[in-house]
């Protein structure tokens, strides 16, 4: 069926088309929504546009080009394609709807309209404001590119194709909120993207109904995987263009949307939340190193506190080398409430370092960490330990590449941490099997969250535990299930 069946035409009259405009968005009312009026072979010409979303100087050349016809033209009745031939841009196609015309306009692309005619030229002259892009906070690397995606959907595809230059790969871009109108983008590569998973996506975005998506991908993420309550990330987001365009090379499916500095790759496991791109920018030893320590500082964030605590309270499953572990001094204030009230505190930290200015947010740290930890220890309200174990928890907790996973297993920490104060050593023991098993039972865009460990793929869980030189990784990962496994196909 065609889709502008039951939509408004343009009217031939633009004093019509003027009062749709006024009527529909405002036009008059809004001070940035603007129309330019010409007189082009004593036919009228206008020029709908909104101030800001639009480059000034591709309005003034198109606006000479076009009053510079009466200089070189005669009366002609083909003054539509007089003026579509003599616009100055690569970027013109034709739209017979009023809806089409709003929507464009409020995009930030030029509508030009000739009296008469029952077509609008579309002119892309957008100029989104933003910044440049730049080397992303929360992912930066010793050695590497320096750009990263920015909030312009058109920068951040521009970035990606940069990186891959393949005639196959894609980005289908649609509108998502009634009210928004979000340009939100699909980026695959054609014969390595698995097709069904293309077409999920589609479908979930298609079906998307909501007024706007003002905190866009995170929307657009709660829409598409239905995470619930679940604390678990079960999407991965990427700043760095040069990570986006290896998981598109590997056959992922990746989400772009406008006014978003980040993109959701998609389908992630548990194991992707671990990666760093760090890790492939130094050798495969070095990188080896760095992804173990990695883990080990995510095991410390989720495990050493309730491991702690239970050495605490039951000394005597303490073996001998490690007898010394454990408060030398007794105190007023319970062990477990200690643990509980410095794990917050270092939560209030940090929620107080964003919220507070960057000059000043280096000074409050070194101000909480020093002289709070100290006198707090000193007037008897932790012992020593307790501030070294959550310490130590906490760096583990920033070590985690992924923000979203290091908050998920905070939560754990504490769940563990109060399974161990109520039921001891069983209670430890099952809260880590209960964790285990809920990972277990994650699946997200039928992908398994622990795969490669559940269900157990040797090959592909060496991959996990070693980082593999490039010119050994010849195959891409099952889990995608990629068209095109080989990576480095025979030459067409």
């Amino acid at each position: 069926m065609d889709s502008n069946k039951n939509k408004q035409h343009i009217p031939k009259s633009l004093v019509d088309v003027e009062d749709y405009m006024k009527d529909r968005i405002g036009l008059g009312d809004s001070f940035d929504l603007g129309v330019r009026k010409l007189k082009i072979l004593k036919k009228d010409v206008h020029f709908y546009y909104v101030n800001g979303l639009c480059d000034t100087q591709f309005i003034i050349d198109i606006t000479r080009e076009l009053v510079e016809i009466n200089d070189r033209e005669r009366l002609s009745s083909q003054l539509q394609s007089i003026v579509e031939n003599r616009i100055t841009h690569q970027s013109v196609e034709q739209i017979k709807t009023m809806d089409e015309v709003v929507d464009q306009v409020l995009s930030g692309l030029i509508v030009i309209m000739v009296e008469g005619e029952a077509i609008g030229l579309v002119v892309d002259v957008r100029s989104y404001p933003g910044r440049q892009p730049q080397e992303p906070d929360t992912e930066k690397v010793v050695r590497g590119s320096r750009d990263g995606f920015v909030e312009n959907i058109i920068v951040n595809t521009a970035l990606t194709r940069r990186r891959i230059r393949d005639e196959r790969l894609r980005f289908e871009i649609m509108k998502v909120g009634e009210r928004s109108k979000t340009d939100v983008a699909i980026g695959y590569i054609k014969d390595v993207a698995n097709p069904a998973l293309i077409e999920v996506i589609k479908k979930e975005l298609e079906a998307i109904e909501i007024d706007g998506i003002a905190m866009a991908d995170k929307t657009i993420e709660e829409f598409i995987v239905k995470q619930g309550y679940n604390p678990f990330p079960l999407v991965r987001y990427t700043e760095r263009a040069d990570v986006a365009a290896t998981h598109l090379l590997e056959g992922h499916v990746l989400i772009y949307v406008d006014t978003s500095p980040s993109v959701i790759i998609t389908p992630t496991t548990y194991f992707h939340h671990l990666q760093h791109a760090e890790e492939y920018r130094q050798s495969p030893a070095v990188g080896t190193m760095v992804r173990w320590i990695r883990f080990l500082g995510v095991a410390a964030s989720l495990m050493i506190l309730p491991l702690w605590y239970i050495f605490v309270k039951e000394p005597g499953i303490v073996p001998d080398f490690i007898s010394f572990i454990g408060p030398k001094e007794g105190s007023n204030i319970p062990i477990l409430l200690q643990l509980f009230i410095a794990d917050i505190g270092v939560e209030f930290l940090r929620l107080a370092a964003i919220h507070t200015p960057t000059p000043l947010s280096t000074a409050m740290g070194l101000i909480a960490a020093v002289l709070i930890g100290e006198i707090a220890i000193n007037v008897g309200l932790f012992v020593p330990e307790v501030i070294l174990y959550v310490a130590v928890a906490t760096i583990g907790t920033y070590a985690t590449p992924s923000y979203e996973l290091s908050v998920a297993n905070k939560i754990g920490r504490i769940l563990l941490l109060a399974a161990a104060a109520i039921f001891g050593v069983p209670g430890f023991i099952v809260g880590v099997t209960a964790w285990i098993l809920l990972l277990a039972s994650i699946k997200c865009l039928n992908t398994p969250y622990l795969w490669p460990f559940i269900p157990f793929a040797p090959a592909a869980f060496m991959q996990i535990l070693i980082r593999r030189a490039v010119p050994g990784s010849k195959i891409r990962p099952s889990i995608v299930h990629a068209r095109n496994r080989q990576k480095q196909p025979a030459k067409r």
